[in-house]
C-alpha cells in the first residue's frame, strides 16, 4: 500500500510573486474532489491525508478549502482531512470556524504554517497556539507544520512548537526543515533528541535536498530509533508525486522501514 501524508486540494489564483506577473506555479492544481480521486487512481496511492492549498499570501484563500478537503474525506474513505488554522489574532474568527470542525468524520489534522504571516515566538499568536493545540489534544489530531529554512518557518522558530506541546500533541515536521541548514540540524541530533526526550514529532522528505533522505536513513539505523517517524509525503501539486516517491524508496529500500515509511506510520497517525 502507497500512503501520502501531504498533498493539497483546491486552486489558487494567480498572484505576482516576487514583483513578476501574476502566475499559477502549481500547475497540478485540483478544483475538485473528482479531480483528486482520480490522481490518486492514477498513482496507485490509497491513502492521503489532503488539506487546503496555499501560497498567496491571502490566508483567506486557504481557509475557503476546508469544506472542500472535509469533502473529500466525506466521499472517499481513502481520504484523510487536514484542516487549516492559524495562530494570528487577525485570523482568530475563521480558525475557531475550523476548530469546531475538528471532530467531523475524516478530520486527523491541523494545518499551521507562517508562511503566510506570523511567528512562533510572537507572543501575540502564542494564545492562537495555545487554542490549536489545545483542541488537537482533545481531538488526537496531529498538527502539521510547514518547515523551510530562514524567517518564521526556519526549525530554530518552529521547534518551539515542538519544545512546548510535542509531549502530548504529534508534531508532523513537513520538509525536514526544508532546506539544508534544517537538515543538518535536524539529522545531525535535534531530530533525535526529540525522540529521546519522548516528543510525539514526525517528518516527511518532501523538498529534502539530496543527501537528506541518505543520511536520515544512515541516522536511523545507527541510532536505532525514528524508523517509525519518517513518512512519504508528495506535497502535489508543489512537490512531485513520482520524483519524490522514487528518492525516498531508493533510500529506505523495500524491506521494514519501507513499510513504515510508505504504509504504517500514516496509518498509525491518520488512519
Amino acid at each position: 500500500m502507497l500512503a501520502d501524508a501531504h498533498r493539497h486540494l483546491g486552486v489558487l489564483p494567480a498572484y505576482p510573486f516576487y514583483g513578476g506577473p501574476p502566475v499559477n506555479p502549481d500547475i497540478g492544481a485540483r478544483a475538485t474532489v473528482t479531480e483528486l480521486l482520480a490522481d490518486l487512481d492514477a498513482e496507485g496511492t490509497e491513502r492521503a491525508l489532503v488539506i487546503p492549498n496555499y501560497g498567496v499570501p491571502d490566508p483567506a484563500v486557504a481557509f475557503s478549502f476546508n469544506e472542500l478537503c472535509l469533502e473529500a474525506a466525506a466521499r472517499d474513505d481513502r481520504v484523510r482531512c487536514g484542516l487549516w488554522v492559524s495562530p494570528r489574532p487577525q485570523d482568530a474568527e475563521r480558525t475557531e470556524a475550523a476548530l469546531a470542525l475538528a471532530g467531523e468524520p475524516g478530520v486527523r489534522a491541523l494545518k499551521l504554517s507562517f508562511l503566510l504571516g506570523g511567528r512562533a515566538g510572537d507572543p501575540a499568536c502564542r494564545t492562537g497556539l495555545d487554542r490549536i493545540f489545545a483542541v488537537a489534544r482533545e481531538h488526537d489530531l496531529v498538527v502539521h507544520v510547514h518547515t523551510s529554512p530562514g524567517a518564521a518557518s526556519d526549525i530554530d522558530e518552529i521547534g518551539q512548537l515542538v519544545d512546548w506541546y510535542g509531549d502530548h500533541v504529534a508534531i508532523h515536521l513537513v520538509h525536514f526543515g526544508g532546506g539544508a541548514s534544517g537538515h543538518i540540524k535536524l539529522a545531525g541530533h535535534r531530530f533525535f533528541d526529540w525522540l529521546d526526550a519522548g516528543k510525539r514529532v514526525y517528518t516527511d522528505l518532501s523538498w529534502a535536498i539530496g543527501f537528506t533522505p541518505r543520511w536520515l536513513v544512515q541516522e536511523i539505523g545507527r541510532r536505532g530509533l525514528g524508523h517509525d517517524r519518517l513518512l512519504f509525503a508528495s506535497d502535489e501539486p508543489w512537490g512531485d508525486h513520482p520524483g519524490e516517491h522514487a528518492r525516498l524508496r531508493a533510500a529506505v529500500g523495500d524491506g521494514e522501514l519501507a513499510r513504515l515509511v510508505f504504509r504504517d506510520t500514516f496509518e498509525k497517525l491518520y488512519g
